[in-house]
């Protein structure tokens, strides 16, 4: 069982190639590329993560085992965003 769960704030543990959210441009997520998990899938076996730019516009949505995950931040609601 993993320790991530929905919310959470994740980075990757490798470079991951997908496509550009809206777009289906291709591009490539650099390891330690933070993101927000939105969905668990078979109990923590594997989840979609959200990867959003400074403005909260989400760029990319990936399904990614947990084995690619790096866990970060147990609840997001406590952080706050400097700019």
């Amino acid at each position: 069982m993993s320790l991530i769960k929905l919310h959470n704030i994740i980075a990757l543990a490798e470079n991951i190639k997908t496509t550009q959210f809206m777009t289906e441009k291709e591009i490539i997520l650099p390891r330690g590329q933070m993101g927000t998990v939105v969905e668990e899938y078979n109990n923590g076996e594997a989840f979609e993560v959200e990867f959003c730019d400074d403005n909260g516009q989400t760029y990319a949505l990936v399904s990614l085992e947990s084995e690619k995950l790096i866990f970060l931040y147990p609840d997001t609601s406590n952080l706050s965003l400097v700019h």
